[in-house]
This record gives structure tokens, sequence and C-alpha cells, in this order.
């Protein structure tokens, strides 16, 4: 009986192990601005501004680490790989340090200089030098020893006049001593001084503002901060060439010494002999901005700040190719769009007075069968500032994507095909700088259930447009219920079943409009004029229950009911009152709301301005999840927008550095029962979550049942998913074992079993 309750158990585990990662975090990050790279005898390992990546110059194979694998959001200032130990190390412009050990692939946060009293603005990592299993960390207040064995910080160098803090930008080991390229001189004391602690060791070599040394063979090497190449002459520095512009980065990699500026990259080598210079005009993109260089073998690998990492024969035979992952165009995406098949993403923006100035000259990106497209400035008709964009739901090859100031851009097969602006269309600019000034201001958008495009317009007094699906426009106008039309600017619109459009507003709260006599109505501050905490509404949406969720600079409202529209003369909205710690509390008081979005389950996902996102249950009663940077992936708790992919449940999350996806339970409801799954399954001793029973048309009753049948939980699913927390009915865990999960829709017109094994 054991042994054929084992073979079953292996049958169980080994059917189920896939499943396991079916709840998972994603990363979507871009990869094109490098900060800095590093190098053993195979490999290029690249740090972006928060995310790295490798590529072994053998198999031409790429990895990327980010966040979700347990990297910081961060920015990323200084990075370095040791072929003795099998690490990478990551520093931050916070200070904060990484270890990732190459042999599983943890990841190890080190937090002393984050913690030491010293200024927030002086704590950044600039250089890492290892001699003898330490690692000389340069920092903008000194030396911080670091040991590769332990992982444990050693002493600190203050080493500037009377040890104060100082700048030191790069180390180096020469001749029995250790040199330190400071904001300040070039300092040296003797590798073999026990108190390098003591600044007075510190002598000053040469004075002046450094940016790097290093050493070559038998020559020791420096720039100072205006580009001056300097030779060591075994008692100071003596110039040597004066580069056309300041160093950026400056390094040995096998016998040769890269220095690289803004434009150019020069190899020079072990005689000080210029072997190759190469000029950003030699790259297949554009007047690119070059970060860093080094060499791994015979192949050249050049950083750059706008397009990733490209590489080239050393000996400069070859063009050059572009080695970096796929991506997005930047990490700061300000707005997206899900539909089931592709996920849009724009990058224009506005300040929190919804400035567009000064105008951003981005493109848009489409990520589709697990590619990024990224359609280039170029070729989005100069327009400006992109600050949404929507799929059109009844033809997903049609986009629409909004400038915050040059109208509206269409696209189409993802081929830009037409800017709509003020000279062919119903669009209007903004008059208050003049009749010449031209600045169409589009940022939100809505498709109502025909089909008709329809379209927020700000600084005007006809602020609400319509694009009809035979291609008119209609205009609106927000005067006749706002306080001053010209003056106000709009963030999201919903339609909901009514047609009704819920407007958000900077100044006015929530504009609402029927077309079926033309009414406008508003739901504003005041008790008697719609009791909203804040007349500056930053999104809007309605969930499956025809509530009205509305976040605020300073917290959140809900209207109960979309269909009030009709027959109350002023509408009004409600706090959330939850119970925490046997006290009355208002649902998300005082939080600057970003984004609100509602999932197939009618749960609301609630992004905020500084303290990462909440998933709150239909009702806001409970908070399921609050996701920050101290307990998820998130690269940054700034929340810039939220959304759903319905037919998968994924949910993108965009912040200013970085977007990431989490698959949890928010599925819409399926037609039928054929793609009912369960995950994770099995449920291992070290998870604990809930299972999830995905892929369910909406009312469904799921029955949980041990071997035997006794029941130990029974619900009925809001959506295509629900969950269980593995009790029988939350009095207590359920012990380890094969479960069977019976499900029948409400008519009784389709059932399914399924099995999830609980090993505790």
């Amino acid at each position: 009986m054991v042994k054929r309750f084992l073979c079953f158990l292996f049958f169980l585990l080994f059917q189920f192990g896939f499943a396991q990662g079916q709840l998972s975090w994603q990363g979507y990050f871009s990869f094109n601005e490098i900060k800095d790279i590093s190098e053993s005898s195979t490999t290029i390992y690249a740090a972006s501004e928060n995310a790295l990546f490798s590529k072994n110059s053998a198999s031409n194979a790429l990895k990327t680490i980010t966040t979700v694998d347990g990297l910081s959001g961060q920015t990323i200032s200084a990075v370095y790989y040791s072929q003795a130990f099998k690490k990478t190390i990551t520093g931050y412009e916070n200070g904060l340090l990484t270890v990732i050990n190459e042999a599983d692939g943890s990841v190890i946060k080190k937090v002393d200089i984050i913690n030491k009293q010293l200024p927030t603005s002086i704590k950044k990592i600039n250089h890492f030098l290892e001699h003898n299993g330490l690692l000389y960390v340069s920092c903008d207040f000194g030396i911080v020893q670091f040991n590769l064995t332990t992982l444990q910080f050693g002493d600190t160098y203050f080493i500037g006049d009377n040890g104060a803090e100082i700048s030191v930008k790069q180390t180096a080991f020469y001749n029995g001593f250790i040199f330190a390229a400071t904001s300040s001189g070039i300092r040296r004391a003797s590798i073999t001084n026990p108190n390098l602690i003591d600044f007075s060791q510190w002598a000053v070599v040469n004075s002046g503002d450094w940016s790097g040394i290093n050493a070559l063979d038998t020559e020791l090497i420096a720039v100072n901060s205006t580009g001056n190449i300097h030779r060591f002459n075994s008692s100071t520095f003596v110039g040597f060439l004066q580069l056309p512009q300041p160093s950026v980065d400056m390094r040995v990699v096998n016998h040769n010494l890269f220095i690289t500026t803004a434009n150019t990259t020069y190899v020079y080598n072990n005689q000080m002999v210029l072997n190759r210079q190469i000029v950003n005009s030699q790259l297949p993109e554009l007047n690119l901005t070059f970060s860093c260089a080094s060499a791994v073998g015979d192949v050249i690998y050049i950083g750059t700040k706008e397009k990733g990492l490209f590489s080239s024969a050393l000996s400069g035979i070859g063009t050059f190719e572009n080695n970096t992952p796929d991506g997005p165009i930047r990490n700061n995406i300000f707005s997206i769009d899900a539909s089931p098949n592709s996920l849009w993403a724009v990058y224009g923006d506005y300040d929190i007075n919804y400035n567009p100035y000064s105008l951003d000259s981005y493109g848009i990106s489409k990520f589709s069968n697990s590619k990024w497209l990224n359609i280039p400035y170029s070729e989005v008709y100069d327009a400006k500032s992109i600050t949404r964009v929507i799929v059109n739901p009844n033809n997903e090859k049609q986009v629409y994507a909004s400038s915050f100031f040059s109208g509206l851009l269409r696209i189409e097969s993802d081929i830009p095909n037409h800017l709509f602006n003020e000279k062919n269309s119903g669009l209007e600019s903004i008059t208050f700088e003049g009749p010449t000034y031209i600045d169409v201001r589009i940022n939100g958008t809505a498709f109502d259930k025909s089909g008709n495009l329809w379209v927020t317009n700000s600084r005007i007094k006809n602020g609400l447009k319509v694009l009809k699906t035979n291609g008119d426009w209609v205009s609106y106008a927000t005067s006749t219920i706002l306080n001053n039309a010209e003056s106000n600017n709009y963030a999201n619109i919903v339609i909901d079943k009514n047609n009704t459009k819920w407007i958000s507003t900077y100044n006015d709260g929530v504009i609402a409009f029927n077309e079926n006599g033309n009414v406008f109505k508003k739901i504003t501050t005041g008790t008697d004029t719609g009791n909203l905490p804040s007349a500056d509404v930053r999104s809007v949406a309605v969930d499956t229950k025809n509530q009205l969720w509305i976040g605020t600079t300073k917290g959140l409202r809900v209207l109960s009911n979309v269909g009030n529209f009709q027959t109350d003369s002023q509408l009004k909205a409600n706090p959330i009152i939850i119970i925490d710690d046997n006290l009355a509390q208002e649902l998300m008081y005082e939080q600057f709301i970003t984004s609100i979005v509602v999932d197939g389950a009618n749960n609301k996902w609630i992004g905020t301005v500084d303290s990462g996102i909440f998933m709150v249950s239909p009702n806001g009663q409970e908070t399921k999840y609050h996701f920050t940077i101290n307990n998820s992936p998130l690269p940054s708790n700034t929340i810039n927008d939220i959304k759903i992919n319905s037919s998968t449940g994924e949910v993108f999350i965009a912040t200013n550095k970085g977007m990431i996806s989490f698959k949890g339970i928010a599925t819409g409801a399926n037609e039928d029962l054929n793609n009912v799954y369960v995950y994770p399954n099995p449920v291992r001793p070290t998870y604990s979550g809930t299972v999830k029973v995905a892929g369910l048309i909406d009312k469904a009753n799921i029955k949980i049942t041990d071997i035997e049948g006794n029941l130990v939980y029974e619900t009925t699913s809001d959506g295509g998913t629900i969950e269980w927390d593995t009790t029988a009915f939350g009095r207590y865990k359920v012990s380890s074992g094969v479960y069977m999960i019976f499900i029948s829709a409400q008519d009784g017109s389709e059932t399914k079993v399924k099995k999830v094994m609980i090993i505790r």
C-alpha cells in the first residue's frame, strides 16, 4: 500500500510540477542605458539603469538579471566581475552593494554604506578594485574595503584634508602603493601600511580634479576632469595628451588602456601608443553617447546611453553589432495598454501640474509574441510627449496614442499612419498663448460600445471630443460644467454600460456626460457637492458592480452606482471605512492615487505616487496585496500606470524605473471549463501563499474535498479565478495529501474535476 502511494505521489509530482511556475513575476526592463561594464576571460557583464545582462563570447548566450531575480530597483553606478570568486558585484548611487553568486544566482544585498551616518548625496559607489581577496570600493565620501570571502565590509578610509569626506572616482595599485583619483587631487598610501584609516598616511601626489587612474603594466596613467591624460614619472603625474572631451570611463584590459569620452573610445597599448580610435559615427545608430568600453579577447564592447551595448572586432575588422537584450525604449514608462495579444507603452509625460515641458521626443513600444517592437520618434509624425495609448477593442491592429502637445496619433498594423491635430480634425489648440501658438493637449481616451473613440482635449472650452466610426468629429462644451475649462486638464476617461462618460479633471473632480440629452454632472469637494477629498482626480474606474472608484491626490472615494447619473441631481461619493487595529479608518487615506484598474474577479488594483501598489477586495474591506520595493520585485514605489490582460490575468505595472507584471488571480471569466488549471501544484512546504483555480466560468461552484470525500472548502467564482488558503474553512491547515476539486456551472450544465497535492 505504501509503495503504491509513493508511486502515485511521484506521478502527481511529475504531472503537476510544471504548474508551479504559473504564479510569477515577470520583468519588462529596458537595457538601453549602459552605466558600466566588466569582463571575464569569456564574458562581458553590462549594467544598465537598474538591471544587468551578460554575453558569453563563445556561445553568444545573453542572460539578464532584474528585480525579479533579486536586484534592487535603485540606479546602478558601477559593476565588477570577480574571476577568482565567481561573483558579480553591483554598486548603486544610493550606496547599496549587491553580490550575485554565479553558482546559484543568489543575490545578497549589503546596506552598510546606506546606513553610514553620512549625507545621502555622497554615498554613490563609483568603482571597484580587487586586490588579494579584498574589494576597494571607491565612493563619493572615500574608500571602503569589502571582503570577497566573508562578504563583510572592513575599514573605511576618509582621505580628504583633515579626514574629510572626498569623492574618490577610481583606485589603482602600483609599485607597492594604492593610488586614488579624487575630486581634490591624486592621493596615495603604502599597501603595507596597517593604519590606512589615518588620513595623514595618504599623501597628495598631484592636486586638481581627477576622474580616473589605472596601472598599465609598467606605466601608471591618470586622467583629470578636463580630459588631460597624465603619466606617472615616479614622483608626479606629467601631462601626456589632451583629449578633445572629458573622459567618462577609463580601464585596463589585457595590457590595453581603454579611455572613453562621450563620442570616442581610444585604445592604447602598454607603450601608450594609440592602436585604435572609434567615434560614435562608426556605429549603426547615429548620435549615440558613449558611457564605457572594454574588451573580451579580440572583441571590443562599447556601452551607450541610448541604445545599449555594441561590439566589434578589436582589430578593426568588421562592423558593429548590437548585443542588448530585447526591451522597451526606456524604463520610465508613463502609460500602457494591454490587449489579449499585445502590450503597448508610451514615455511622454507631464509634471504634477500637467506641464509637459520640456517636451519629450520618444517613440512608442509594443510587446507581442515575446518580442518588443520599438517605433522611433522619427516615425510618429513628430508627436511629442505621448502620454496615453489605447488599443481598439474591436480591432487589435488599430491603436491610438495621445500626445499632450501634438494631437492624436493613429497606428494601424504597427505603422503610424495619421496624426489628428487642429488642422485636420475636431481637435483644438490651447489659446492662452495667443492664436498663433499651436499646442494640442490630448490625454484620456476611451472606446464606447459602438466603437466611437472619446477623447479629452485639455485647456479649451470644448474639452470632450468623439471620433465617430464614420470619421466625423463631434465636440462637447465642458465649459458648461467646469469653473474654468481653459485652465483645466484631464487625466483618464471611462465609459459605463449606460454610455455615460466619467472624466478625471485637475481642478473640478469628476465630470460625467451622457449625449442622451447632452447632460453634464459633476462630483467635486464639499459635503453637498460630491464629497471628494480633493478636486484633483487622477484616475476613475467602473467595476463589475457598476460602482465608480475615484482616485484623487488625497485619497479614494466610491460612487455606489453609476446609474445614479440618470436620477440624482447631485452625485455623491463616499469613502470606504475599514477596521484596522480595532479602529475605523478610511481606505487609502491621504494617498496620492495615480491609477485604478478592476480585474476579472472585481478586485481593485490601486497605484500610488510613492507607496507602491495595493490590491483590495471587491468591496475594499480587505487588502489582499500591498506590493512595494521592500517585499516584491517592484523597481520603484512610484506607480505610473496599471493595466490587465483580461485573457491571461497578467497585471502590468509601469513605474518610473521599469515595468513588471504579476500573474495572480486577475482573470476574466471564461466561456467554458475546458481550460481550468490549478497552481501551484504541488504545494510544497516552503510555499506560504494560496492555491489558485483558474480558467473558470463566472458563478461556478467549487468544492474541495480530501481523498476520502470530506469537504474542506466551498465557494462560488466571481470571475475566472478563485483562491484557497489550504485550510479547512479557515479553521486549520489541511494535512499532506491529494485533494479533489469539483467544479460545476451554476445550472449544472458543465462539470470538471481537478486534483491538487499538498506537501507539508
